[in-house]
């Protein structure tokens, strides 16, 4: 099965982000893809201020507009991440969706680790003050096999990924908008890391480019194989990476590095 990993730069008008989105949906399929991630705030990335305003319910447009596609091109997709309604104290979520084929969902997850830092960028990350973390681990079974579902901060949380692991995970999800400060030192060695340690393809959508507020990702989307490899990677700008997810690889891999078996904590 061919995977795609989709890269874009979203801003505030959602329209535009959908039409860019379906775009790079339709592009990955029409290379032979049959699971394609959409990047974290794919359908919205405007000013914190506003995210209230963008937030819906599991029923609203842009949830059905996932599934909608999905079914469209017969192929699986992750809805990177949407604003959700319904969080305590007015609070939102940070979620993403996967939905199969033939349009129906095949998993929900609210991101736990929220990006409370400071990196050094002039910009001041608190996403807590609006979003509230979710507390179910997700692994949903797909065409794929059974994917693990994480989001963006997600990834510098190992035991995350080792509860996926525990419970079948072939493929882990990481779609992101990854800081630019923090991208070019840390996106690849983490994503690269999750894969060795659970000997999983890894798959990371992501945000590239300049957003409103100033705002700057990193990018670099990209798929990592069960050794740790890279195995396809978008350059600048829009694209798709697109590349094999091969079960047989994952076993081979598991059989001669036995590591999830030998573990003791």
């Amino acid at each position: 099965m061919l995977i795609a990993a989709v890269q874009m730069t979203s801003g505030a008008d959602r329209q535009k982000n959908l039409e860019i989105a379906a775009r790079l949906l339709r592009k990955a399929a029409d290379r032979g893809a049959k699971f394609v991630g959409l990047p974290e705030n794919f359908s919205w990335m405007g000013p914190e201020s506003e995210r209230s305003n963008h937030a819906e319910g599991l029923d609203g447009a842009t949830f059905g507009w996932v599934g909608a596609m999905a079914r469209e091109l017969g192929v699986t997709v992750l809805g990177g991440s949407i604003l959700e309604e319904g969080g305590p104290g007015g609070r939102l979520y940070n979620t993403s969706v996967l939905h199969g084929p033939d349009g129906a969902r095949l998993g929900v997850y609210r991101k736990i680790h929220l990006f409370d830092v400071e990196v050094g960028d002039g910009q001041s990350y608190r996403e807590s003050a609006a979003v509230a973390p979710g507390t179910e681990v997700v692994v949903a079974d797909s065409p794929a096999g059974k994917v693990g579902l994480s989001i963006c901060y997600d990834l510098r949380f190992p035991e995350l990924y080792r509860k996926q692991s525990e419970a079948g995970a072939v493929l882990l999800t990481v779609p992101a908008a990854f800081t630019l400060a923090t991208g070019k030192d840390h996106w690849e060695v983490l994503l690269r890391a999750r894969a060795i340690e659970n000997l999983a393809y890894v798959i990371a959508p992501a945000q590239q480019g300049r957003h409103p507020k100033d705002r700057m990702t990193w990018g670099h989307a990209m798929v990592v194989d069960p050794w740790g490899l890279v195995v396809a990677r978008c350059s600048e700008g829009e694209g798709v990476a697109v590349a094999e997810l091969d079960h047989e690889l994952v076993a081979r891999v598991r059989k001669a590095l036995p590591a999830l078996q030998h573990r003791r904590l």
